[in-house]
Formats: C-alpha cells, sequence, structure tokens
C-alpha cells in the first residue's frame, strides 16, 4: 500500500497541493490504513488534483471504490478502501479539522515519502550537440 500512498501524494504534490499530510491510522481505524490530506486553492484547482490521483492510480488498475464532493469541490473524498485520500479547500480543511479527528495516528514524513519517488522523466525534444 505504501507505494499507492506515494503515489497519490506525488500526484497531489505535482498540482500544487498545499498542507500535504498523510497519516497512518491503521493502529485506529478499521475502515482503511491510511489518510492523504491536502488543500488546494481553488475548487478548479481542487478538482485537478483529484484528476490526477485517480489518473496516476488507474494507470496501476487502481480505481476508488467511492468518490464524494467532486462537483462542489470544496471537499472530495477518494476512497481507494485502504487509502483514503481528502482534498479540501482552505475554509473546509480549517473547519473539518481532520488532523485534530484524528489526532491519534501516526503522521508521516510526506517530504521523505516524496523524495523516495522517482523522478520523472521529461517530455519534449532531446538536446543537440553542437
Amino acid at each position: 500500500m505504501t507505494d499507492t500512498l506515494k503515489i497519490a501524494l506525488s500526484a497531489a504534490d505535482d498540482k500544487k497541493a498545499h498542507d500535504l499530510d498523510a497519516l497512518d491510522i491503521s493502529g485506529i481505524a478499521s475502515f482503511a490504513s491510511y489518510f492523504i490530506l491536502c488543500t488546494g486553492d481553488s475548487s478548479r484547482q481542487i478538482q485537478t488534483i483529484a484528476d490526477e490521483v485517480e489518473q496516476r492510480l488507474r494507470a496501476l488498475g487502481i480505481r476508488p471504490s467511492h468518490v464524494e464532493g467532486y462537483q462542489n469541490a470544496e471537499w472530495i473524498l477518494m476512497d481507494y478502501i485502504d487509502l483514503v485520500v481528502h482534498i479540501f479547500s482552505k475554509s473546509a480543511r480549517a473547519y473539518y479539522d481532520l488532523e485534530r479527528l484524528w489526532r491519534d495516528a501516526k503522521k508521516l514524513d510526506t517530504d521523505k515519502m516524496l523524495q523516495s519517488i522517482a523522478p520523472k522523466p521529461v517530455a519534449g525534444k532531446p538536446k543537440r550537440n553542437r
């Protein structure tokens, strides 16, 4: 599951999600093992983050069992069974404050997880030697 978690984190990061957090809730919840929490600046960016997460995981054959809130884009919840991705507007994240509700969860080092992912190849023309 950590590969799925890393890929979803990377997708959100690539679309400039703010305040990326990953929580290990496996020891305190039976319905999932991990949460990803992140924030977008606008409804369009929030939807774009969700689209990128879904596209990257779908490429691996992983599909969400349920998605909520996409049209409103204040809080999009993507349920991948063991992984639940929460993409918030700034106001919704402050209001629902899932970090406080799940304060007993183990907070994972997202920076370290993102660094452990191999960089994506850059598309484009190869440079010529002159």
